[in-house]
């Protein structure tokens, strides 16, 4: 984080100066350089196939590690903005609900313990780049102390709105069912690969493009609407 300044015209600015882990990328390493090598042994599966899984999953690994770098939050006078590699956005501080330092969602397996998110006026979340505990020793003083200075600036208090709140959680039940068929759709991916792996070792023909694209979004489409509507029947916490 680099910037400060007074309540007249203070600035923020934070990017990624903590790289991750080396054991972290140790064990993504292992795990990527396993698969590379059991799907591309001549013995064990074709290698079109294997390219037709590794060539996707290189690029998105690529992307995960480069981007980050360029991206940002820019916080001022003005308001705050987030800032990735092909698309910014930005928010005045009278459209700023709140902001929130919530858990990260996968612990266990991210550098970052807690994460900071916006949240608008309609209830709509939205990740902040950066602001986190990983690159932030001290993460809830420093929204503190952003949250008291733009207060200066909002023109409003920070107060909650029972509206607002109730945006927030049937939000968040869509988003939770959301995930819930994100994690249906990966293992509907994964059995498929597993199915196709078969199919190649038996000698029938394959069928790439029905068990790796249709089930999974067979699956996404029927598990969202189950998760939504069990999130929907939830009861609200206030």
């Amino acid at each position: 984080m680099d910037g400060d300044g007074d309540r007249d015209g203070f600035e923020r600015e934070y990017r990624r100066w903590r790289k991750p882990s080396r054991k972290r990328l140790a064990v993504v390493g292992i795990l990527l350089g396993n698969l590379a090598y059991q799907t591309t042994r001549p013995d064990h599966i074709d290698l079109r196939f294997g390219l037709f899984v590794l060539v996707p999953l290189a690029l998105a690994v690529a992307w995960m590690a480069i981007t980050p770098r360029w991206w940002r939050t820019l916080a001022g006078p003005g308001g705050i903005s987030v800032h990735r590699v092909v698309r910014s956005r930005g928010w005045a501080w009278h459209d700023v609900y709140d902001l929130r330092v919530e858990p990260h969602p996968a612990q266990r397996s991210a550098d970052a313990q807690s994460l900071t998110y916006l949240y608008d006026n309609d209830g709509r979340r939205f990740l902040l780049p950066h602001v986190d505990d990983w690159q932030l020793p001290d993460l809830r003083a420093e929204i503190d102390e952003l949250r008291a200075v733009a207060a200066v600036h909002r023109g409003m208090a920070w107060e909650p709105r029972p509206g607002v709140e109730a945006r927030i959680r049937r939000r968040a039940g869509h988003r939770k069912a959301h995930e819930r068929a994100s994690i249906g759709v990966v293992l509907a991916f994964f059995a498929g690969l597993t199915y196709l792996l078969w199919e190649v070792a038996v000698g029938d023909g394959p069928h790439p493009f029905l068990l790796l694209l249709c089930a999974p979004l067979a699956a996404y489409a029927l598990l969202l609407p189950f998760f939504r509507l069990l999130a929907s029947r939830a009861p609200a916490h206030t």
